[in-house]
């Protein structure tokens, strides 16, 4: 397959030491991204089963919906495979169906059942953020200056509607509605599996006019907070209490669940490999009795152990990435079956395969 090496925003100085924690200064840009590492064979089969003709990407576990998240990272994977006619195929179906906000983010939800489809108007911002990214990402390694426009537009609307502030705080909020501290009894509510962290230089870059740097701090200073109690696991939603303490959302369940479960992928794929937290999640992870599982952060008690191999390749990656431990046999072979773990397998598997291929 060919590699296209192309000079795109990369996170580097942007390692977080363990205790005591000590955080760069700047977000900076780097050259190097290469796409094509993605296996052909792989991304076929998840294109084939995922992917429709006109650039919808399925979420077949979930009602056969579509949403941004899922054509964000089709977008990334369709580049990491090098393959650009599915990429202009995904983001025309992304530009024609959920761009239809008047402030330049990205609608949802799409339903193919309903009429209209879009039946969730408001955006999910790590979604826009995974398509700015991608469009960046893919501006720069085929010389198509449409799609850095995009992204330039998109990365400008995330920065202007979608950053919440708690005293001189200033974070991401999952949505332009319904999570602010005056929409929320218990509010500002965040997600940190939303901090994709890899994409903050490329929206720095994009949007310079906003305050990315502090984001991804206090993206990290939020996670410190999130994981210090006894179970050392963040609730999927959490609240955002003063002086920057956390805790579990209302009307949410106090679990460590399949949103956040990306939060290690995303620290692994921008770099951040020196964060304790990590080690610690690993010596869980690896444990026999437990495994990634879905976790009451309050309690510890696990409600589901999650063995698809789009989640068990997470551990065997952060297992690698830190102590050289080899990805097992068994975790090498994509046999996609549900759209999210195969997502998730196939965005650490190209991960792998461009920063770490012993691994793999």
């Amino acid at each position: 397959m060919q590699r296209v090496v192309s000079t795109i925003w990369l996170v580097a100085g942007l390692l977080v030491a363990a205790a005591p924690m000590s955080l760069a200064q700047n977000l900076s840009v780097q050259p190097l991204t290469v796409i094509g590492t993605l296996p052909a064979a792989d991304w076929e089969a998840y294109r084939s089963r995922f992917v429709e003709d006109n650039g919808r990407v399925v979420d077949n576990a979930n009602g056969n919906i579509s949403h941004s998240e899922g054509q964000g990272y089709g977008l990334l994977l369709s580049l990491a495979a090098d393959d650009r006619v599915t990429f202009e195929k995904i983001w025309s179906f992304t530009f024609t169906e959920l761009l239809i906000r008047d402030d330049g983010l990205v609608s949802w939800k799409w339903d193919p059942a309903a009429k209209p489809h879009v039946t969730d108007r408001n955006n999910a911002t790590d979604g826009d953020i995974l398509i700015a990214y991608a469009l960046a990402k893919a501006g720069e390694a085929w010389k198509d200056q449409r799609y850095t426009d995009a992204a330039r537009k998109l990365a400008k609307a995330i920065g202007k509607s979608t950053l919440g502030r708690e005293g001189s705080a200033i974070f991401l909020l999952p949505g332009a509605q319904g999570f602010a501290a005056g929409e929320r009894a218990d509010g500002p509510v965040i997600n940190l599996s939303y901090w994709v962290f890899e994409a903050f230089p490329a929206l720095a870059s994009l949007a310079p006019e906003y305050e990315w740097n502090r984001v991804w701090r206090e993206g990290v200073t939020l996670l410190q907070q999130a994981t210090s109690s006894r179970v050392r696991l963040p609730a999927d939603w959490i609240s955002i209490q003063s002086r920057m303490q956390t805790k579990p959302a209302e009307g949410f369940p106090p679990e460590f669940g399949y949103n956040s479960l990306r939060i290690p992928l995303y620290l692994l794929r921008a770099g951040m490999t020196d964060l304790e937290w990590l080690r610690a999640l690993k010596v869980r992870w690896s444990a026999e009795n437990e495994g990634i599982a879905v976790v009451n952060v309050v309690t510890g008690q696990v409600r589901e152990r999650l063995d698809d191999k789009g989640y068990a390749i997470i551990s065997a990656a952060l297992a690698c990435t830190l102590d050289g431990t080899p990805v097992p046999e068994a975790l090498k072979t994509f046999e996609p079956q549900l759209y999210y773990p195969s997502t998730l397998y196939l965005m650490t598997k190209s991960w792998l395969g461009e920063k770490h291929p012993q691994c793999v």
